[in-house]
């Protein structure tokens, strides 16, 4: 796990992704944003590689569900937006 990555994240930002094959790794929580009326989420990979994870969000009390992103035609539109918002000066 690249250490650099990791403290870019405060403790709170840091979660773990389980996949249904068993696989679990940590992901840093790089931003919530709007898109056609509903929420996604961007996830980082907090290991070797430069994944990104984009999942549909949805606040359950102190808590948040991640959501599978449906179609490839969403999944697009998500990905496209979250490019141009990393692509946007701070």
């Amino acid at each position: 796990m690249s250490n650099e990555r990791r403290a870019a994240y405060g403790e709170d930002e840091i979660m773990s992704l389980d996949f249904d094959n068993g696989d679990s790794f940590e992901c840093g929580i790089m931003g919530v944003f709007p898109l056609d009326g509903k929420e996604y989420i961007a996830l980082e990979a907090l290991d070797d590689t430069d994944d990104i994870y984009l999942y549909g969000y949805k606040e359950n009390g102190e808590d948040f569900d991640l959501l599978d992103i449906e179609s490839q035609e969403e999944f697009d539109k998500v990905e496209a937006e979250f490019e141009r918002l990393m692509d946007e000066p701070l």
